[in-house]
C-alpha cells in the first residue's frame, strides 16, 4: 500500500509501526502547514490521523475504506513538531470496523483524538 501512497511520500510522513489492528505514523509540522494563527492547520492533523486510521484497518489484507470519521482537537500544535498518530482497532464487526487515533507531539502532549469508521471493499493487497 505504501509503494502507491502519494500523500506519504508528498508529505513525508514516516510509517514507525503497522500491525494487526494497528498502526503508527509520524510527520514533520512545517511552516507550509500551519495557519493564520501560526500553528498546525487542522487538515494536516486531519490528513496524519486518517493515515494511520487507513494502514491500521488495511493490515489485515483486506482493503478498506473510510466510511466515516471525525476528529476533536485538544491542543494547537507548533511548527517544527514531530507529529505522531497512533490507531488501534477497537472493533471489527462483518464489513465494518472502529479505530481511535491519538495524535500527539514528540514531548507525548496530546493534540487531538480521531475516530474512524471502515468498510470492507473488494480486493486484497498480495
Amino acid at each position: 500500500m505504501s509503494a502507491e501512497d502519494n500523500t506519504v511520500q508528498r508529505h513525508a510522513i514516516r510509517i514507525e509501526a503497522v500491525g494487526p489492528g494497528e498502526a503508527s505514523l509520524s510527520m514533520l509540522l512545517t511552516a507550509a502547514m500551519t495557519n493564520g494563527h501560526g500553528t498546525g492547520h487542522g487538515g494536516f492533523i486531519f490528513l496524519l490521523a486518517d493515515t494511520a486510521f487507513a494502514y491500521a484497518c488495511n493490515s489485515h489484507n483486506q482493503r478498506c475504506v473510510a466510511q466515516h470519521c471525525s476528529i476533536t482537537y485538544l491542543r494547537p500544535a507548533r511548527e517544527g513538531s514531530r507529529l505522531t498518530a497512533t490507531a488501534r482497532e477497537v472493533r471489527r464487526v462483518d464489513r465494518s470496523g472502529v479505530y481511535d487515533v491519538s495524535v500527539a507531539d514528540e514531548q507525548g502532549t496530546p493534540i487531538a483524538e480521531f475516530r474512524g469508521i471502515s468498510r470492507t471493499a473488494p480486493g486484497t493487497f498480495f
